[in-house]
């Protein structure tokens, strides 16, 4: 017996029309967008995961590296401008909800207010983050780096950091920079640290209060500093050169895949709010001039609010790995 499928009277078995699901083919798109995005960003955040595993005794501590605060130099405030960030983005979402929910009323000027409230809020994190990943490369102590790519920090007798220009001795020297056209092709430097290997070492031993601190962790969970005969020891035979911030291949603070996982992460998530940003631009542009309110539908602000919505989400988690975690 053959088997027969009714397809309705047009010979077709779809029946969802234009908007399965009750929702439109172009709100469809942005949540398919949306979930590979989110699978994509699940990758990112799980490689972060299995590599601070990995490494946890040589990984930074959020709190140590994240310090700064635009215009209060030299004041200690862990984590509070990435707390700051995270409000303008989270804020940025509610004016979005808002301005969704006023086109739903076709109300023109408060989709108007609200999209440009978000859009300032996406500027002010873009420029953040921008301004984070500057302090982050720049660095602020300094580090020496062993021959076994181990980071040596400084620290004075109440366990805190402390810079290397504070006690590197003055020795002149002049040293020729490494460079690819003086045939230096794997040791080629961008500019001459401030300080020398040599300066660092005779500096530590006139300064008796000095001890270094190591990436190793005791049971306790705490960097293990060692004795001032150890650190003198580990300074003199093993130290290779001076670190000063982070980048893909040094770290000041730590292990360098830190450095890494961070700059892309990162990255690819601001891409994200500059492209949410520009998207918004150009649907407050066509809300100005009406575009929307002659199609009596303000359905583009309700699809580039999910996006927005879903970047939002995304910070979240990337603000628990890389910060609270």
């Amino acid at each position: 017996m053959d088997a027969t499928v009714s397809t309705g009277t047009e010979g077709k078995t779809w029946g969802g029309g234009n908007q399965p699901l009750k929702a439109s083919y172009g709100k469809m798109m942005m949540w398919f967008f949306i979930l590979s995005d989110a699978l994509t960003f699940s990758g990112f955040l799980a490689a972060y995961g299995f590599s601070r595993f990995k490494f946890i005794d040589r990984w930074p501590i959020a709190d140590e590296v994240f310090t700064h605060f635009p215009f209060l130099h030299g004041v200690e405030a862990p984590m509070y401008y990435v707390a700051f960030m995270t409000f303008i983005l989270i804020f940025s979402s509610v004016t979005m909800v808002l301005a969704v929910d006023a086109g739903h009323r076709m109300e023109k000027n408060k989709v108007i207010w609200y999209m440009f409230a978000t859009i300032v809020g996406g500027f002010i994190f873009v420029g953040s983050q921008a301004w984070e990943w500057s302090t982050f490369i720049k660095g602020e102590f300094g580090a020496v780096e062993t021959k076994a790519n181990r980071i040596l920090q400084f620290v004075d007798a109440e366990g805190e950091r402390v810079a290397l220009e504070d006690f590197a001795a003055h020795i002149p020297t002049e040293r020729e920079q490494l460079t690819r056209s003086g045939g230096f092709w794997y040791g080629s430097e961008s500019s001459l640290p401030d300080v020398t290997i040599e300066q660092v070492t005779e500096g530590f031993k006139e300064h008796a209060d000095l001890r270094i601190r190591i990436q190793d962790v005791d049971e306790a969970g705490e960097k293990i500093v060692l004795s001032r005969e150890e650190s003198l020891q580990r300074l003199t035979k093993d130290g290779r050169g001076i670190v000063r911030g982070a980048n893909l291949t040094h770290n000041e603070y730590g292990h360098p895949l830190f450095a890494d996982f961070f700059f892309f992460i990162t990255g690819f998530h601001g891409f994200h709010v500059f492209s949410g940003v520009m998207i918004n631009i150009i649907i407050f542009i066509n809300v100005i001039l009406g575009t929307y309110e002659r199609r009596g539908s303000y359905e583009m602000v309700e699809k580039v609010g999910l996006y927005w919505h879903f970047v939002d989400l995304v910070w979240v988690f990337v603000f628990t790995f890389f910060y609270l975690v």
